[in-house]
């Protein structure tokens, strides 16, 4: 198989400070990307260094270090209440960020692009395990509709210039993300982070019981945020949307963006006593039904990343032990 980038190539990560971001560069150092002595780099920039939001600073900043290869992993994230609360921040935020590095990269020649989407763009009610076809073919989850349409405009945008231009932009659609880095904020934190955080914490104040949001009854999938930054690198290195061998959507026409799981999935009500049990937290677990639950299921097909050759590695038991070791350093 063809490579598609180099040990030479110049990677900017947008983005690379948060939690895929950063596994996405822990991923590129660990394959010998951005070698500096073959004249690579792997370019990173803080928002005092370079506000994403302002076209202008980033159509210099492109100038300047000319990147061959580009991720976009910069967004802003957050859970059910953030995105409830802040409706227009998630769109137009998003929106900004994720239209000036786009087109900026299109303009000024970038070799290659990557955009990090996410599972929420698929309808509410999506067939299960939801396929890359379901995208547009329902109403999205209300309580974070704004970020979802966001997400969808960028993966047109790489579609379009790819279909008028032959921009080789690529996009992956991962499912919920945890690990390293993740984001424990009372108020804006996913639900794995919100739950890990939650139990970690009764079990060290030996508190008597945990709250939980919702009913606990729906399902979801969970991918360690290291077996994302390894499929970010093989898909750079390995998808080349324009070969004849390209995945291809059910009308034959080569897809544009492909989901990142692990294919199964698991009820909260099941994470949260599988939290608990690694923690040995013995308090009781009470579900506050006064709270939304959200998409009931959200499991997504991956047969088409798998068939590509990619697979992930970290189990889920394996994935929480790790992420519980990690934040009890914070």
């Amino acid at each position: 198989m063809k490579k598609e980038i180099f040990l030479n190539d110049k990677f900017f990560i947008a983005g690379a400070s948060g939690m895929v971001g950063s596994a996405i560069y822990r991923s590129l150092l660990r394959k010998g990307y951005g070698d500096a002595s073959l004249g690579g780099a792997i370019l990173t920039t803080s928002r005092k260094e370079l506000d994403l939001l302002k076209t202008r600073e980033v159509e210099k900043w492109f100038e300047v270090n000319k990147p061959d290869v580009v991720i976009i992993a910069a967004a802003k994230v957050g859970g059910i209440l953030a995105n409830s609360s802040e409706p227009t921040e998630f769109l137009l935020e998003n929106l900004k960020i994720q239209n000036n590095i786009i087109e900026t990269s299109w303009r000024y020649g970038v070799r290659r692009l990557l955009f990090l989407g996410s599972s929420c763009i698929y309808p509410k009610f999506a067939e299960q395990p939801i396929m890359e076809e379901s995208l547009l073919s329902g109403e999205l989850e209300p309580t974070n509709q704004w970020y979802a349409i966001a997400k969808i405009t960028g993966i047109k945008l790489c579609e379009a210039l790819r279909k008028q231009y032959a921009f080789d932009a690529i996009s992956l659609m991962p499912t919920n993300l945890y690990g390293p880095g993740d984001n424990y904020n009372t108020l804006n934190s996913h639900v794995m982070a919100s739950l890990i955080k939650k139990f970690y914490t009764a079990t060290i104040q030996k508190d008597p019981e945990v709250i939980c949001w919702g009913t606990g009854n729906p399902l979801r999938e969970f991918l360690h945020v290291d077996d994302l930054g390894n499929a970010a690198v093989f898909a750079l290195e390995s998808w080349n949307t324009f070969s004849e061998d390209a995945p291809l959507d059910q009308n034959g026409e080569p897809l544009s963006f492909l989901n990142v799981g692990t294919g199964k999935d698991i009820s909260i009500k099941e994470l949260a006593k599988k939290i608990a049990d690694i923690l040995k937290y013995k308090g009781k677990i009470i579900w506050d039904q006064t709270k939304p639950d959200g998409t009931p299921k959200k499991q997504l097909n991956i047969k088409r990343l798998l068939e590509l050759g990619w697979e992930p590695k970290i189990t889920l038991e394996e994935g929480i032990k790790r992420t519980l070791k990690d934040f009890s350093k914070i």
